[in-house]
Formats: structure tokens, C-alpha cells, sequence
């Protein structure tokens, strides 16, 4: 990572340009490219209220737009383009609705890299809908203008059916920042975050072995034709 990019992120909820992507792009602003982010709902319909409860289901939406914001502080993320969308509603909109909103993105901010989840391999709704809608997007540029997009595949079948990754992405030695934004989510993932520090908390000299599960994270080329 030595040539400064544009990077854009296209995902629907906040965090999910944290979980398992943080690493990936604490680089790219490490060497300075520039990320803009599309988050396209607040992810109101969330079931984790954090642990214990400090959100409800009307506070929910303030709550995790503020851990969105930290989030991409701590990440370095230059610019965040925030739908508000209602969560769990993207698979019932049009997708060429969708796809025109990223597209306008893409023309403002002419990306060479997009992150996303990869089509039907993003376990939810809103994860497929999305990058479905993405691909759409980059389709309708020309061949010389279209960024590559990244797609974070997450379904247990991923390699069986896309192959090995295209992309692995050594993050242990951004490990503890990764971990710190993913913290900065505290209504979603105090329940990963708080029994790893613990663990760590109890045996220090084990934390590298406790935290390799988060320390390469996967992409695979999403290829558009």
C-alpha cells in the first residue's frame, strides 16, 4: 500500500466496516489514501442493546450513529455518508434506486477500491441487497473507470463455492487499534470484546494466540461484466 487511493466502503449497518474490515482499512489511512464511507442505515433494528442494556429501541439509532462516528475516527475514515435508511428494508428496495445513490458516490469521489460484502455471500438481507446494488453501480462505468471491488464473503460455504480468497490482509500489527474500534461499537460488541479482555486480562502472555482469529482478514474479487 505505497501509491495514495481513494478507497470507498459500502456497507449497510455501522460496524460492518469494522467487523472483520477494520485492519484493512487502519492501512489504507496509514498510508494516507483517502476513505470515504456509505453507511446506508443506523441499523435500528439491532437486538443488541449492548451489555448490560444502556440503549433501547428508540435510542438505538443515536446510539450506534455516535459508535459509527468514533469508529471511523479511531479507522481514519476522511468522509462518512451517512442514508439513514430503515435497517432490514434494503432487499425490498429497487436495486437500481440503490445502485444510482452509490453511483453518484463513485462519480464524486472516483474510487480504485471498493469494499463491500460480496453478492449472496453476505449471510444478511441488507449485506446482499447492498453490494448487489454496488455492482450495478461499477457496471454502468466504463471499463478504464471501474474500481475493484473487494467483497467480504462471510457464509460458511465462501470457499467452496468462490475458491480460496483473492485477497488476505495481514492485520496483526494494526491488531490492537482494530480491536479498539471494533470497542468503539460498544452496543454490538461488548459481547465479543468484553470476555476477549478478559481472557487477555487473565492470561497476558496468551494474547496473541486469543486474538489470531482477528488478526488476517479475507476478500475476494468481485468481478462485473
Amino acid at each position: 500500500m505505497d501509491k495514495k487511493k481513494s478507497i470507498l466502503a459500502v456497507f449497510p449497518h455501522p460496524d460492518d466496516e469494522s467487523f472483520g474490515r477494520a485492519g484493512t482499512l487502519i492501512k489504507h489511512a496509514d498510508n494516507g489514501d483517502d476513505i470515504t464511507l456509505i453507511c446506508a442505515t443506523m441499523g435500528q433494528m439491532g437486538r443488541r442493546m449492548g451489555n448490560p442494556f444502556f440503549a433501547n429501541r428508540e435510542t438505538l439509532p443515536d446510539v450506534r450513529e455516535k459508535e459509527l462516528k468514533d469508529a471511523c475516527d479511531k479507522i481514519g475514515i476522511n468522509r462518512m455518508i451517512l442514508w439513514k435508511m430503515q435497517d432490514k428494508t434494503l432487499q425490498f428496495r429497487d436495486p437500481e434506486f440503490l445502485a444510482n445513490r452509490i453511483l453518484k458516490v463513485i462519480e464524486d469521489v472516483k474510487p480504485e477500491i471498493i469494499y463491500t460484502f460480496y453478492p449472496e455471500h453476505g449471510v444478511h438481507p441488507d449485506h446482499d441487497a447492498l453490494s448487489k446494488a454496488t455492482a450495478i453501480a461499477v457496471s454502468e462505468l466504463s471499463v478504464e473507470e471501474r474500481p475493484l471491488i473487494y467483497g467480504a464473503a462471510i457464509t460458511r460455504e465462501r470457499e467452496e463455492e468462490l475458491g480460496r480468497p483473492d485477497m488476505v490482509v495481514d492485520v496483526s500489527d494494526v491488531l490492537d487499534q482494530k480491536m479498539d474500534v471494533m470497542r468503539a461499537h460498544r452496543s454490538q460488541s461488548e459481547l465479543i470484546t468484553l470476555p476477549l479482555d478478559m481472557r487477555i486480562r487473565e492470561a497476558p502472555e496468551l494474547k496473541e494466540q486469543i486474538l489470531e482469529p482477528f488478526s488476517k482478514e479475507s476478500y475476494w474479487v468481485y468481478p462485473i461484466s
